[in-house]
């Protein structure tokens, strides 16, 4: 029987324990936290996983790569005692990544 690892995945929790993730993750429809989650699942599961779903933003820093019906999201994660720690997600509007969610979710990072 084969046994098949997971990766434990956490939402960062702030000071004041606000998740921003997951509070992000609720503002979005049914429909698109659906994909997100199933693409997180998929990372968790079948780690390394590469291009389209998942990309290296140096530092630490990856991306997952979610696509929804009409738009992109992206959530940034790094990998912390051996777990997946959800950072910072946002719904891609130009085709580089903003300056500024990178710098927040190196911040975030950080503070692990």
């Amino acid at each position: 029987m084969e046994i098949i690892k997971t990766i434990p995945v956490f939402f960062y929790k702030e000071e004041s324990d606000n998740e921003p993730v997951r509070e992000w993750l609720l503002e979005l429809s049914h429909d698109d936290r659906k994909i997100i989650g199933r693409d997180i699942r998929i990372i968790q599961m079948d780690w390394p996983i590469g291009y389209p779903l998942v990309s290296p933003l140096g530092n630490g820093l990856w991306e997952i790569r979610s696509r929804l019906d009409n738009r992109i999201s992206r959530v940034l994660f790094v990998f912390h005692d051996g777990s997946i720690v959800l950072l910072h997600g946002f719904i891609k509007k130009t085709q580089k990544t903003p300056k500024n969610d990178l710098v927040l979710a190196i911040k975030r990072a950080k503070k692990l």
